[in-house]
Parts: structure tokens; C-alpha cells; sequence
């Protein structure tokens, strides 16, 4: 159990790094050109790949690839709902919430061998 929190923890933070290098600009850098918050954004996200492969690779050792990437899927939208309603100030809709349920069928059919002991 140990190695899906820490896996989950280290997928969470690389997220966090992921998510400001794919959408911060659009709040911070969008009266600059382009390709200046492209170079923003792949400094960021060179830390996101620093803290996302070693956790791929520690979640790889109780999990097969598709349930690290349906975990990493439920990170992602945890992590980028708060930030799109609180740092780029979106308006919430319902359909985040359709989204999340969607992803928990996926949760349950990736990794019930592991809830049904099967």
C-alpha cells in the first residue's frame, strides 16, 4: 500500500508543475509571444518529468500501465479543476463532476481485481 501512496503522492506534485507549465501562461504570460511561454513552460515541466518518470517507475513495480495512467488520469483532473476555477478563475460547470464519475467507472475497471480480491 505504501507504493501506491507514494506513487500517488509523487504523481500529484508532478502534476501540480505539469499543469502550470500547460495552462499558467495563459494567465501570466499571455501579452507575451508564443514561443517565450513555450520556453517558461518546458522549464517548468522539465521538474513535472523530474518527480512524474521516478514515480512511473515506482508504480510499475505493483501496477500494470494502464492502472498507473487511470491513476494518473483521476491526479490530473484533481489537480486541474481547483486550478482552473481558482488560479485561471473559470467558471465551474457540472460536467467536471460527469467527468470525475466517468473516471471512477475507469478506476473500478482498471484496478477490481485489486477492490474484489479476484
Amino acid at each position: 500500500m505504501q507504493t501506491y501512496l507514494i506513487t500517488a503522492l509523487m504523481l500529484a506534485l508532478s502534476n501540480i508543475f505539469m499543469t502550470f507549465a500547460w495552462y499558467g501562461h495563459l494567465r501570466n504570460l499571455s501579452h507575451t509571444p508564443w514561443i517565450l511561454a513555450a520556453l517558461v513552460s518546458w522549464g517548468i515541466a522539465l521538474f513535472e518529468y523530474l518527480i512524474q518518470v521516478p514515480a512511473n517507475r515506482i508504480g510499475h513495480q505493483v501496477m500494470n500501465v494502464g492502472q498507473l495512467k487511470i491513476m494518473q488520469e483521476v491526479i490530473t483532473l484533481s489537480v486541474f479543476v481547483p486550478f482552473s476555477i481558482l488560479y485561471l478563475r473559470e467558471k465551474p460547470s457540472w460536467d467536471y463532476l460527469w467527468a470525475g464519475v466517468c473516471l471512477l467507472g475507469a478506476v473500478f475497471f482498471l484496478f477490481r481485481e485489486k477492490f474484489l480480491g479476484s
